[in-house]
């Protein structure tokens, strides 16, 4: 999966290949170096990967190049070193505390999913604030311009702040805006969504747990409290959160201490709380499905969010701002004509803010750096318009067998789907392996594929000559 790639840079080649079947059996997908300078880096970006793995060092000069590569990207993976680096490996790699942390002699399965629980941690706070917009929410609107006005009184203080606004309308952002203006920038900001932790693992999530205090808590573990000690605290979708948990946070927030599951010890907690949800918590409370102390206690600082529909007028910059953030992240780029943003204004936008995203990223993938028009949107976008009267859509750059490659528009006489399907795919997993020159494994890994699927699809679309070289590097 391509969310789950680990590198390992280690010239001990038995260690390296039991870490790698340590890290198959825990789902992941390791890539194996004996020397930095095997990694492709001119084909590779360094968020390739979740995390590095670095042992024995043969070639000095090999891995200064990689490290030096590595580093140029703000938002690149933690290593995880192992113990011939353990002297001070922040320092002797260039990096701090929180990009580097230490392996065991002996790499056992608990110790590894930890520090990835961190750096996924780490990871998504760092890349939401590189992919922030300035000034927090996008937009010029007069919705936009009184949010922001309420962010810049409330982020001076400590108070708790409660985020209400339908499902995509950006209240992470405005969390995050409400952190990076706060004095407690320096200190973490740690977001957990409530709603998707089962309620028998949410406490665990939150306060922690000790050794043996469930069966699988086989190692100590801490909570997001304690994560965020000295920053911020962001609780999404505090509305699905059971009955039970609502009365241990309200603890929490009354008292600013709290236990692990499974000890005794008080711990203190320094932490300021922001929560969200996008349900009506005065109908829950009236349903019994919400504590109205904790809804008190939490609802000191409210926020309307505003709905999309209710800011038409945003929806320039916020495409600009989107199409901005995939280009900068690799994800391709489209411009939007003016006939397509006034057609996406007529649109009603259900999913508001994330719903455009997906569109843009969309239409990203089906019309690379061409230009949308109306007649380009998905049928729900423009319902009502009359299509007759529109310029005729772009095309996109893929194209097979001489049929239009787009799905905005049916041709008259139909479509094979599954043959069309396959021409895409082939086409892609060709351009693909062109830009891997030949190299399936590589290939494979731009593509989100294990080798094993490729060569799969390989056999499935007789692609002979490109199967022969795959079976060749086995």
């Amino acid at each position: 999966m391509s969310e789950s790639r680990i590198l390992v840079i280690d010239a001990d080649e038995a260690r390296a290949r039991r870490l790698c079947a340590l890290f198959e059996f825990m789902d992941l997908t390791p890539t194996l170096a004996l020397c930095a300078g095997d990694v492709a880096t001119a084909r590779r970006q360094p968020q390739d990967w979740i995390a590095v793995v670095v042992g024995r060092i043969d070639d000095e000069a090999a891995w200064s190049s990689f490290l030096a590569w590595l580093k140029r990207d703000p938002l690149h993976p933690p290593l995880f070193a192992l113990p011939e680096h353990h002297l001070d490996a922040p320092a002797k790699f260039g990096l701090g505390p929180a990009s580097c942390w230490l392996l065991d002699e002996a790499v056992r399965m608990p110790q590894v999913a930890e520090l990835l629980r961190r750096a996924s941690i780490k990871r998504l706070d760092d890349a939401a604030r590189a992919d922030r917009p300035p000034g927090g929410p996008t937009g010029s609107s007069t919705a936009v311009r009184e949010l922001r006005q309420m962010i810049d009184q409330v982020a001076g203080f400590d108070t708790t702040v409660l985020i209400l606004g339908e499902s995509g309308t950006g209240k992470e952002v405005v969390a995050r805006a409400i952190y990076e203006r706060s004095s407690r920038r320096s200190g973490p900001f740690v977001a957990v969504n409530c709603g998707a932790i089962p309620s028998e693992l949410l406490e665990s999530e939150l306060f922690g747990h000790e050794k043996g205090a469930f069966t699988g808590a086989i190692t100590a573990r801490k909570g997001r409290f304690e994560l965020a000690e000295g920053g911020t605290l962001f609780l999404d979708e505090i509305g699905d959160m059971s009955l039970p948990m609502q009365v241990k946070l309200l603890r929490v927030l009354q008292e600013r201490s709290f236990e692990r599951v499974g000890g005794d010890t008080t711990i203190k907690c320094n932490v300021r709380v922001i929560a969200a949800t996008h349900r009506n918590l005065e109908n829950a409370i009236a349903a019994g499905t919400f504590r109205a102390d904790l809804y008190y206690r939490l609802n000191v600082f409210p926020i309307d969010m505003p709905a999309l529909r209710e800011r038409r007028e945003d929806l320039p910059e916020l495409v600009a701002a989107i199409t901005r953030q995939l280009e900068q992240a690799g994800r391709g780029s489209v411009c939007v004509s003016d006939d397509a943003l006034a057609t996406l204004a007529c649109y009603e936008w259900p999913g508001n803010v994330r719903e455009l995203s997906n569109l843009i990223e969309r239409l990203c993938v089906l019309h690379p750096r061409g230009t949308v028009r109306t007649a380009d949107l998905p049928a729900r976008y423009r319902a009502g318009v009359d299509i007759a009267d529109l310029p005729c859509p772009s095309k996109p750059a893929a194209v097979a067998a001489g049929r239009d490659a787009s799905p905005a528009l049916l041709p008259e006489e139909g479509i094979d789907l599954k043959e069309h399907l396959a021409a895409v795919e082939t086409s892609l997993i060709r351009a693909a392996l062109d830009r891997a020159d030949g190299v399936v494994a590589h290939a494979a890994q731009l593509l989100g594929l294990r080798r094993t699927t490729l060569v799969e699809k390989l056999r499935k679309y007789g692609m002979a000559r490109e199967l022969d070289a795959a079976l060749a590097e086995t």
